[in-house]
C-alpha cells in the first residue's frame, strides 16, 4: 500500500471494518498515530454499545495489529456517554 501510515490505516478501516460495522448502523475511524499508539473513535451505532469495546478489542485491534505491527495498543477515545445505544 502506498501513503502514509495514517492513510493506510484508514483504507483498512474503510474496506475491511466499516462495512461490518455499518450492518449496525455504526463506524470507526482513525483520530491519530502516536508513536505505537493508534487512537480510534467509534460513531454511529458503535457510539454507545454496549458491545463497542469487544468490537475494538476482538476486530480492530486485532486487524491493527496483525497488518501493522508496528502498533502496540489501540486506544478507544470515543465519547460513549454522549451516544446513544441503539439496542
Amino acid at each position: 500500500l502506498v501513503g502514509s501510515v495514517d492513510e493506510k490505516i484508514t483504507m483498512l478501516l474503510d474496506v475491511e471494518i466499516n462495512p461490518s460495522l455499518a450492518m449496525h448502523g455504526g463506524y470507526a475511524q482513525l483520530d491519530r498515530v502516536e508513536g505505537d499508539t493508534a487512537y480510534v473513535i467509534m460513531g454511529g451505532g458503535c457510539q454507545g454499545c454496549a458491545s463497542s469495546q469487544m468490537t475494538m478489542i476482538e476486530g480492530i485491534e486485532t486487524a491493527l495489529k496483525e497488518r501493522f505491527p508496528f502498533v502496540e495498543r489501540v486506544i478507544d477515545v470515543t465519547d460513549h456517554a454522549s451516544g446513544d445505544n441503539p439496542y
